[in-house]
């Protein structure tokens, strides 16, 4: 017995109720791609519905501080310039990135500039350097701040208490490039 099925709730909208393998109990998610109740195989899908529907202002309660969030975003990104010439950016985050690493005596193995859609970038156990390539429309301190961070993960990995500390030590104030770098849109839509 597996299946799915929507339906509507007043004051909600549209409900997907599906069968999950993984689901232990009943679980309600709310994200922007609407809401899903995963129900355990072998449990009526009229069981998630009931879920549904007595949770209702749970849901609506998520549905409007989500709303809040993305009109917060919108008015507070900033938009990031279109990339007109890949190669010229390359070479602009490549050149930052070999300055920096010599500079802060942080080698890495090996390094690429993509163009991603969820991350500024990210360092692998293996010291390769991922960096997105719409670092170089960021302002230069932003650009550095990124760089650093990556390169800071070929000597700590993880988010440690000892890895700010030190992230702190390079850059100076890394909780407000944080969050001063959150005010800027990877994927506007």
């Amino acid at each position: 017995m597996s299946g799915s099925e929507r339906f509507a709730i007043d004051g909600v909208g549209e409900v997907l109720v599906e069968h999950s393998k993984r689901a232990q109990r009943l679980r309600i998610t709310v994200k922007p791609s609407g809401v899903r109740v995963a129900v355990p195989v072998g449990m009526a899908l009229s069981r998630g519905r009931s879920f549904a529907r007595a949770n209702k202002e749970w849901i609506r309660g998520h549905l409007r501080r989500m709303d809040t969030i993305a009109r917060h975003h919108v008015e507070s990104a900033r938009g990031i310039g279109v990339i007109t010439n890949r190669k010229k950016a390359r070479e602009k985050i490549l050149k930052r990135l070999d300055e920096l690493s010599e500079h802060n005596g942080l080698p890495y193995r090996s390094a690429m500039v993509r163009n991603q859609k969820t991350r500024w970038g990210s360092c692998s156990e293996r010291k390769t350097i991922s960096l997105n390539i719409k670092l170089a429309s960021l302002p230069e301190e932003l650009m550095d701040y990124v760089i650093i961070h990556e390169l800071l993960h070929t000597r700590i990995m993880g988010h440690t208490k000892e890895f700010w500390r030190a992230l702190d030590a390079l850059v100076g104030d890394a909780r407000r490039l944080r969050k001063e770098l959150k005010r800027y849109c990877l994927d506007p839509r």
